[in-house]
């Protein structure tokens, strides 16, 4: 019986010791959300290369608005089939990612 109480006191223990919370490491990662700015531009001022990407990549597709930035890449925002996409190209008209 002696032998019963001490382990029922000994499991007991280590269980109360297990289920003790501890303190998670906190990280705090500073996630800077860098976004170049982009200035509004009139949709006819494109180039040729942007325009016939729009053309040829998006068929269907209306240009709404185009933005540039000091890098010379577009951000251009089309509508197709009553959706809104925005895409991203270069002068030459190649679509970059974002």
């Amino acid at each position: 019986m002696k032998k019963l109480i001490l382990s029922a006191a000994i499991l007991l223990g280590t269980m109360t010791a297990i289920a003790t919370p501890t303190e998670a490491a906190v990280q705090n990662n500073a996630i800077e959300n860098i976004q170049d700015e982009f200035t509004e531009v009139a949709t006819d001022a494109l180039p040729d290369a942007v325009n016939s990407t729009i053309t040829n990549s998006f068929p269907g597709a209306k240009l709404e608005k185009a933005y540039t930035n000091e890098q010379k890449e577009y951000k251009l925002e089309i509508s197709m089939s009553d959706k809104m996409y925005t895409i991203y190209t270069d002068a030459e008209g190649i679509v970059i990612k974002k």
